[in-house]
């Protein structure tokens, strides 16, 4: 009778595992990176490619490093808001075009608009691994002393840059280096 019990008891707890996973929010994933220092890199710039980028060229500044690529159509959805924002001027955003073709980055540019000061050719895909990048779009907000202090997951929305990103934005500019 034990013994029967056994694999009912297994499926049980393996169910109960599965319920657990299927209600959590893939975009409420914690990131390791939060208060540590962003990962360093030196890329080349998406445009001009024998321009070079490091987040070190920005310590001082509080930034946005938005992971996107042509081929993703969740950054589509994403992007008409990130042209608003670099309209409007509120918060310096970079780019990080990840794993993609530099003519295929290029020509989603000039189809939806560029929101980016530049983007940044990451074509292999390493320095996303070393963000603990998912999947595109990411987006990171980094403070003054070059640490990630936020980690939005999926696509970018009015509320999120509302709510979260930019008050987080203005509170780290006030805050001493």
């Amino acid at each position: 009778m034990k013994r029967a019990l056994l694999p009912l008891i297994l499926f049980l707890v393996l169910a109960g595992f599965l319920a657990v996973g299927l209600n959590r929010d893939p975009r409420q994933v914690p990131s390791p990176f939060i208060g540590k220092p962003a990962p360093a890199f030196n890329l080349p710039q998406l445009a001009e490619p024998g321009l070079r980028f490091s987040p070190q060229d920005l310590r001082g500044q509080v930034w946005l490093l938005n992971v996107w690529a042509s081929w993703c159509v969740a950054c589509r959805a994403e992007h008409p808001l990130l042209v608003q924002l670099a309209q409007q001027g509120l918060v310096p955003l970079y780019g990080l075009n990840y794993k993609d073709q530099r003519d295929d980055a290029l020509a989603w540019l000039q189809r939806f608009g560029n929101p980016y000061k530049f983007s940044l050719s990451d074509t292999a895909g390493l320095v996303g691994i070393d963000y603990g990048v998912y999947g595109v779009p990411e987006t990171f907000v980094i403070d003054k002393r070059g640490v990630v202090r936020h980690k939005h997951i999926g696509p970018v929305t009015a509320e999120a840059l509302q709510d979260t990103i930019l008050p987080l934005v203005e509170k780290l500019r006030r805050d001493d280096v």
